[in-house]
């Protein structure tokens, strides 16, 4: 299933349990409401999903001159891909993502830290990792995801703040249906949707990055070094972009991190120095 199929499916999942929450909160009124918020909900996610992730993470553009543009033009060039935007984010935690809905329209984002714990080499693995995303065109359903899945997250929030009712009898109290979908089903839909996502894309981007890069070993350096890092020092992420970073952020654990989407770093090294 190629990653244009799985963003129609995305954004139909999201439609229906939009309008599934709205009907239990609202009936036939809250399912109107539910059908407008999908459709804005699915235009946002696919035109604007990079600004709104760069802005969860108060993201700032850089250019020219700057350590990351001038790695990412190099090695776009090599990659034969048009020259991505580029983001630091403001955190010391190690960690990298590529965003946006093509190539043409891509950003490659990494925090303050890990720009200041890599090497020239290391950083090119990991730049080379997101670039190959972008390559792969795994950015649009990435991105998607994490729209999506935030947005789930934020009305399963708000429903729950306001408890639910039915709209037929509200001294009936909360709508046990509404309280259900909205304290389970959206959280759990949120995951599920970052669960489509296949580990094996990880193997893949690691893969050809590796190639952008020249070969391996910066790559394998550097996913050692931000492995620890952001034990040391966790990046405060929204669980719904979890999936997006170039290692799973240490914040996002328990449940969530149940439907993590990537493989273990061990494992990513040990496929590097085999195909190395």
């Amino acid at each position: 299933m190629n990653n244009t199929v799985k963003t129609a499916l995305l954004l139909g999942t999201m439609s229906g349990l939009l309008l599934l929450i709205g009907e239990a909160l609202g009936g036939a009124g809250g399912m109107a409401i539910g059908f407008l918020v999908a459709v804005v909900t699915n235009l946002a996610s696919y035109w604007f999903s990079d600004t709104i992730v760069l802005r969860m993470y108060n993201a700032e553009e850089v250019g020219p001159g700057h350590r990351l543009f001038d790695t990412v033009d190099r090695l776009a060039k090599r990659a034969g891909l048009p020259q991505p935007r580029c983001y630091v984010i403001p955190d010391e935690s190690p960690n990298a993502f590529a965003t946006g809905r093509d190539p043409q329209h891509a950003a490659v984002a990494a925090t303050a830290g890990i720009l200041r714990l890599l090497t020239d080499d290391e950083l090119e693995g990991v730049l080379g990792h997101e670039l190959a995303h972008v390559k792969h065109r795994d950015i649009l359903i990435s991105s998607v995801a994490a729209t999506l899945a935030a947005a789930i997250m934020m009305i399963s929030r708000f429903a729950m703040f306001f408890g639910g009712s039915n709209g037929r009898d509200d001294r009936e109290g909360a709508n046990p249906f509404a309280m259900l979908a909205t304290i389970i089903l959206a959280p759990i839909a949120a995951m599920l949707i970052q669960a489509a996502i296949s580990r094996s894309r990880e193997f893949d981007a690691d893969a050809g990055g590796s190639l952008i890069a020249g070969g391996p070993n910066g790559l394998v350096s550097a996913l050692r070094k931000i492995e620890v890092g952001s034990k040391r020092i966790p990046l405060d992420a929204n669980p719904a972009t979890a999936h997006m970073f170039i290692m799973k952020p240490v914040s996002v654990s328990g449940l969530l991190g149940l439907f993590s989407t990537h493989p273990p770093t061990a494992d990513r090294i040990e496929a590097l120095l085999q195909k190395g």
